[in-house]
């Protein structure tokens, strides 16, 4: 057992040294000093309460997606019954007490456009969405379900929380985090980044984008007052508009939006202006050629997030789905609109209700009083470990550094974050492979008080002791994973550092000392043993 041949020696040193070089990267940033550029630099990622960033709480008002589901439900039973062949009539739609009702214009259409809306009633699985009734022998009223709404209010959230990952990703920033707190409310957490207004307007923004026809021919006078004509839509010009302060009305059904786009690129048009580039998938494409091909010579409107950008006249007709978004935009903001188109419109509206920004002042003392803490219970441990077992108690105190190096080098490695926790799960660490020497010293020492040769009570030790180690390391193991799948944030970081110390721990206390405990056996031949 305390053979070590030449390969086993050489992995072992090799793993040991690799990690540690790994972790000289961190070692230098935690300690203000620079790192020479030439050189790989892969370091660990700082939480918030280390790094100092942003923390916003959003929140969703469901209200708002049983509206939007009225809309959308209100097109596809227009476009349904328009498609159908032959056609089936109706008209006086409403969308009043939060239900749709239309007016079939004949009686024998009744079955056939209740067997055309069927499928519109029933959403993923087996959730029933609307509740469809006929009133009055003509008059169909669909009425959203409760499970229906709530399914829906989940998906919209579940859809928020990724497209939210994908804009704070485009800003480049390292281990953001993105939770779901409730049923409708959203923790944005971005380490590092020293701009938080960045952050709000980021992901405050809905990024809904619609090109809707303009009605040339609205009265000014309802304009002014936001007045609108049935299927019509009164829209404001954006605020950095020349046109600020004047309204648009625009066909409320029809034009394209943006859920087609697959390219939105910040760039410059041939005036030296700052545009958005925009491109639409094959389908889009095609719908946003139909549109522009149909109405040469008439206005449409760009609609960003109810505001209107640009209503340009549609001078010829666009077939490359390619286009571009003008307004009044610095460089940076069409790079913001362009990541929040690129990374998909949110689903429902979200509003910033907590905000709180933590200063990267108290994140380094914490840093700090964790380092502190560390190097105090360290000093203690070595002290009392190298009195009680002399030797063998050396060979656990440079086991016990080394395991934190490889701790941080792994760390670095997998590109993990460190928080306040993972500190705390540090400390825990060192403490586990401190147990672990303990564990492997005291049986060396009953085995020797047992009469036993050297050799065979340091074998004997580390046999008996192992099996022990192993098994606290496997419970250890199945809690840390555990807090990993259903922690969150911190908790998770902390689950990090527990799962690669109890690794490196058990490498470092059983494998590395006695790999030297062998080496000086082979050398020495001591009699005794001073443990």
């Amino acid at each position: 057992m305390l053979d070590f041949p030449l390969w086993k020696r050489g992995w072992f040193w090799g793993l040991t040294l690799a990690l540690t070089a790994l972790a000289l990267p961190s070692i230098f940033s935690l300690s203000g000093a620079r790192w020479p550029a030439a050189l790989p630099d892969p370091e660990v990622n700082l939480g918030l309460d280390l790094a100092g960033g942003s923390h916003i709480l959003l929140e969703a008002d469901p209200t708002e997606v049983a509206v939007q589901r009225l809309r959308n439900m209100e097109e596809s039973v227009r476009s349904t019954l328009r498609r159908a062949e032959p056609a089936v009539s109706f008209g006086d739609v409403s969308t009043a007490e939060g239900r749709l009702s239309f007016m079939v214009q004949s009686v024998a259409d009744v079955d056939r456009a209740r067997s055309l809306l069927e499928p519109l009633l029933n959403g993923e699985g087996l959730v029933r969405e609307w509740n469809l009734t006929v009133v009055d022998e003509t008059r169909i009223v669909l009425t959203p379900t409760e499970a229906g709404l709530e399914a829906a209010v989940n998906a919209a959230m579940d859809s928020s929380q990724d497209v939210i990952d994908r804009r704070i990703n485009a800003l480049g920033t390292r281990e953001p985090t993105i939770i779901r707190q409730g049923e409708n409310r959203i923790v944005v957490q971005v380490p590092g980044l020293e701009d938080p207004d960045q952050v709000k307007e980021l992901v405050g923004r809905t990024a809904k984008l619609e090109f809707k026809l303009v009605n040339e021919n609205a009265l000014q006078t309802d304009l002014a007052q936001g007045i609108a004509e049935p299927g019509q839509q009164i829209f404001p010009y954006a605020p950095d508009s020349p046109f600020f302060g004047q309204n648009v009305a625009v066909y409320r059904l029809g034009g394209i939006d943006g859920g087609s786009l697959i390219r939105a690129q910040a760039s410059r048009n041939q005036d030296n202006e700052d545009v958005v580039v925009i491109q639409f998938d094959q389908q889009g494409g095609n719908r946003f050629a139909k549109l522009t091909s149909e109405n040469v010579g008439k206005q449409f409107a760009i609609v960003l997030d109810g505001e209107v950008i640009s209503a340009p006249v549609i001078n010829d007709r666009i077939l490359s789905g390619v286009s571009e978004i003008s307004g009044s935009f610095t460089p940076e903001s069409a790079q913001q609109l362009a990541i929040s188109l690129q990374s998909g419109a949110l689903p429902v509206d979200l509003t910033v209700v907590e905000e709180r920004t933590v200063g990267p002042d108290l994140g380094a003392e914490s840093i700090r009083l964790g380092l502190l803490a560390m190097l105090v219970g360290s000093i203690a441990v070595v002290t009392l470990m190298i009195a009680s077992y002399g030797r063998f108690g050396v060979y656990a105190t440079i086991a016990l550094i080394f395991n934190v190096l490889m701790i941080l080098g792994i760390m670095a490695l997998m590109n993990t974050t460190l928080t306040l926790p993972g500190i705390a799960g540090f400390v825990l660490t060192i403490g586990a492979a401190v147990d672990a020497n303990v564990l492997i010293n005291e049986r060396i020492r009953e085995e020797r008080k047992r009469g036993r040769r050297v050799i065979a009570a340091v074998e004997n030790g580390y046999r008996e002791a192992s099996r022990a180690i192993f098994d606290a390391n496997i419970t250890n193991f199945i809690a840390g994973v555990l807090l990993f799948m259903f922690g969150t944030g911190p908790i998770r970081g902390f689950a990090v550092v527990l799962i690669i110390g109890l690794f490196t721990s058990v490498f470092t206390a059983v494998s590395l000392t006695r790999m030297w405990v062998a080496g000086w056996l082979r050398r020495t031949r001591p009699q005794d043993l001073n443990i």
